[in-house]
């Protein structure tokens, strides 16, 4: 490695500071760093000392090389649990496969008659600068078994090394480290009794007659994504394009508000792509790199300056789905930031509500460890995904058919199953007399009962007052509401779905409520 990246990557450690550099989680399970424990599939990879080695040669990258060792998954049972290690890498080819390259990743099943998953920290490739982290979260079902800890390289030739000494499994944020414990939400008079909002995710770009089609279906509100690239990584890292992108969607947005006007619906603006973008490890980069983070606060006082005053404005929602399972420079994590971006949001105005989303892409369990800001007229929004290989089964359209309600994940699934999955909100609620929002919740076309598993949701929502919102309204066909088949390539309009029948009958409700003036039905 030349001096200078050495030098670069000492600089990157100090500014990271302690935390950053020497990051600890909560231990949940056995020691996994002990050399001894780990086993080599081929010639290609190693042990020294506490280092774990695959080297492969050019030529010889074209099946998975690494080390493994068995996971009593036992302990994980019922947890989210961050995998986190330190790698270095020389020369690693680029893959063909943006999931291979170098590999540190978990195989287990979440029930014994389930079939694979394959968490992990994957596609990294090239020469990095000096030892640096990589990390995966994985919430883990009550049934889970047969897990098995791969690090090394997949179709790819190169050397990566990985520190034994780093190796670490448990959760970096804990219910210990909360603030604010006693903090109670205040409301003004127009949020407090505002009428129940159900709702849709938009479309990226909205036109007016989905406007049209939402008023007649009683829509009242829309959680408008500004959104591109999702899910891929090394993106929005210009920040001078970002901008040019963002300002041309909050023209759009500003349009489609304007349209609303008629229908009565209101907004909430979701900043649902973030400078930076995501880096290897699907964390979001503005919680490592403090110039996005930053950007990140411009944007949303750009965006509270423009929209302040629009009639159809119901909140702001600054982050979509943060994701940060490694150490963030003080400041620069998934809660600090967010807080900075609110109090300076809350310079600009002081009037809309202001939408806080948890860890992990605002998953329910994640709640047991977010506080609460120090500050009146925030609404805490969370997303509905649970049980994942249920509602997103098949995508590519091949896997196992779930079916709702049933056994799923060695577990019954019903809706009082949902009630206790949302159970961190609820208590979260009660102890900061707070609003919750269900930005996204939803089942993917073709899973059996998705239409009873949208019901149950809905009921328990209702049941609890919250405010909700599907994910999502003519985004993607295998969403949609106005859409059916059995795959992602099968799929094709229809008149009516089951689907789209749960949700017509819940938006009468806001027929009810608009006729009643505003009360809270």
């Amino acid at each position: 490695m030349r001096k200078t990246t050495v030098i670069l990557a000492a600089l990157m450690l100090a500014v990271l500071g302690t935390r950053g550099a020497e990051a600890r989680v909560s231990a949940i399970g056995p020691d996994l760093s002990r050399p001894s424990d780990w086993r080599a599939s081929d010639e290609f990879s190693r042990a020294e000392g506490n280092v774990l080695i695959t080297d492969v040669p050019a030529g010889k990258g074209t099946q998975q090389r690494c080390m493994e060792r068995v996971v009593d998954m036992t302990p994980y049972r019922g947890k989210t649990v961050t995998f986190l290690v330190k790698y270095r890498s020389i020369g690693v080819s680029r893959p063909p496969e943006a999931y291979n390259g170098i590999k540190f990743m978990l195989k287990y099943k979440p029930s014994p008659e389930s079939d694979f998953r394959w968490p992990g920290g994957n596609g990294m490739y090239g020469d990095s600068d000096g030892w640096q982290w990589t990390s995966f979260s994985e919430t883990f079902p009550a049934g889970a078994t047969s897990g098995t800890l791969i690090m090394g390289l997949q179709n790819s030739h190169g050397r990566v090394e990985f520190d034994l000494s780093t190796l670490q499994a448990g959760t970096l944020f804990t219910p210990e480290q909360r603030v604010n414990l006693d903090w109670k939400v205040r409301y003004p008079a127009e949020i407090a009794g505002h009428c129940r909002l159900r709702g849709v995710m938009s479309p990226g770009t909205i036109r007016y007659e989905d406007i049209r089609t939402l008023k007649e279906w009683n829509v009242n509100l829309i959680r408008a994504q500004l959104s591109r690239n999702w899910g891929k990584v090394g993106t929005e890292l210009d920040l001078e394009e970002y901008d040019r992108w963002l300002n041309g969607k909050l023209d759009d947005l500003e349009r489609a508000m304007d349209w609303a006007k008629e229908a009565g619906i209101k907004f909430v603006i979701d900043l649902h792509c973030l400078p930076g973008g995501r880096n290897l490890n699907s964390n979001m980069r503005m919680f490592a790199e403090k110039k996005y983070g930053d950007h990140f606060i411009e944007v949303w006082k750009r965006i509270a300056s423009r929209f302040k005053d629009h009639p159809q404005l119901y909140a702001y929602d600054l982050v979509n789905e943060p994701l940060q399972s490694v150490p963030a420079p003080e400041g620069y994590d998934y809660w600090n930031l967010q807080r900075r971006a609110a109090e300076a949001v809350r310079k600009i105005d002081g009037r809309t509500p202001i939408m806080i989303e948890s860890n992990m892409a605002d998953k329910p369990e994640t709640f047991a460890y977010l506080s609460p800001l120090a500050m009146d007229n925030i609404i805490y929004k969370v997303h509905m995904y649970a049980p994942h290989s249920f509602t997103h089964q098949r995508l590519a359209g091949e896997g196992p058919v779930v079916t709702y309600p049933g056994r799923i994940d060695g577990e019954m699934w019903d809706r009082e199953r949902i009630r206790r999955e949302l159970k961190p909100v609820i208590e979260f609620q009660k102890r900061h007399n707070c609003k919750i929002y269900v930005g996204e919740f939803s089942a993917i076309a073709w899973a059996p009962g998705a239409e009873k598993y949208l019901n149950d949701c809905i009921e328990v929502f209702e049941e609890l007052g919250w405010d909700w919102s599907y994910h999502a309204f003519r985004e993607w066909n295998g969403w949609s509401l106005e859409h059916e088949g059995d795959n992602p390539q099968t799929m094709k309009p229809a008149g009516t779905t089951p689907r789209r029948e749960v949700l017509l009958k819940y938006f009468k409700r806001n027929e009810k409520a608009q006729s009643s003036a505003g009360g809270a039905e």
